[in-house]
């Protein structure tokens, strides 16, 4: 890339040379928005000279996350909190946290035109309002990301995990666990809410499906909303609907509500679980390290917080090197390969 021209950004930026010198000059007198398109005319340009202090920042990129008490997305939060301290300071990342149930105050903060923005990074709630508020933020000129769950027939790139293919994976090892025994298999997600849940859900179903085992019998799906306290009731009751279940696949969150009930049926009636879950946490650590929980997938949510910046930049003409559009790989993890260390935390 040839070396930015001051008359190159100001062409690009559809100003004149002075106002482009004022802004990188930092000599003031300048709109913000006149500076902000001159300041994202010169990133896209490749200017190497630094951006005046006054307007870092300028370029922003807003992070819409959902329940910051789960151990997820807590650990997604801080992903993209240790990615953005790493960029250029004319780029600021803002993260919020919406309520997902509140589907009227998510879709109006999308659309919320006070907050200048020029990417949006959104966990995407299966519903109308989302959908119309995301074609509208397109509309008006906002580069638009879905990360970790999307919308069915979306027109966004989206980053995370094939999750029919981590359904598959859960079904195959539980098969293969389980291939002595005989007995009934229950699955628990959040609801039909997220898209990623019900291709979780199909995946582990058609796989159990198409092994041929007569022996196991997938039983139900039951929504716990990844609450801790409603998982562990609707886990309960499953169990006294299904009093010879052998094996738990949890597709959602809430680890604890889950892994708490197991642990109790283990203490007071001695009976052994095949339990596959979500995430790498300090939670699955430990039901690993006591035996438990049988395997983790996790979904790499740092390289799924990269990899969304890093779309959002190259689509706004920012950085200019590829960004994988694959689904990010996940990681399965056992006690085997888990170290006592990260077990302990030490």
């Amino acid at each position: 890339m040839k070396k930015a021209r001051l008359v190159d950004i100001a062409a690009a930026a559809g100003v004149g040379l002075a106002t482009v010198e004022r802004v990188l000059n930092e000599r003031g007198s300048v709109r913000p928005q006149t500076a902000e398109k001159v300041v994202l005319a010169a990133k896209r340009l490749g200017y190497k000279g630094l951006i005046p202090s006054l307007y870092r920042g300028t370029i922003r990129i807003e992070v819409l996350l959902v329940r910051p008490e789960s151990p997820f997305f807590s650990r997604l939060n801080r992903a993209f909190e240790r990615v953005a301290a790493s960029l250029d300071s004319s780029i600021t990342v803002h993260r919020t946290f919406i309520e997902e149930n509140d589907i009227e105050k998510f879709a109006a903060h999308i659309t919320n035109s006070s907050i200048r923005r020029h990417g949006l990074i959104v966990v995407a709630i299966e519903h109308p309002k989302i959908r119309e508020s995301l074609r509208k933020a397109r509309a008006a000129g906002i580069e638009v990301v879905q990360i970790v769950s999307y919308l069915t027939g979306r027109d966004d790139v989206f980053v995370g995990i094939d999750n029919y293919a981590a359904g598959r994976t859960a079904g195959f090892y539980m098969s293969r666990m389980l291939r002595h025994a005989t007995g009934g298999i229950v699955a628990i997600c959040h609801s039909w809410a997220y898209q990623i849940h019900k291709e979780r859900i199909r995946g582990f179903s058609d796989y159990l499906g198409s092994d041929g085992s007569t022996a196991l019998q997938f039983s139900e799906v039951v929504f716990g909303l990844d609450d801790d306290v409603k998982s562990a009731e609707m886990m309960t009751q499953a169990l006294r609907r299904c009093p010879d279940l052998v094996g738990v696949y949890n597709a959602g969150g809430a680890n604890l509500g889950v892994g708490s009930v197991l642990q109790r049926f283990r203490e007071q009636q001695g009976k052994e679980f095949v339990w596959i879950g979500h995430e790498l946490n300090d939670e699955t650590r430990r039901f690993i390290s006591s035996g438990l929980m049988t395997l983790v997938l996790d979904q790499a949510p740092e390289t799924q917080a990269r990899r969304a910046l890093d779309t959002i930049l190259s689509r706004m003409g920012i950085i200019d090197v590829p960004v994988s559009q694959d689904p990010v790989p996940f990681l399965t993890y056992t006690a085997e390969n888990i170290s006592q260390q990260q077990i302990t935390g030490k």
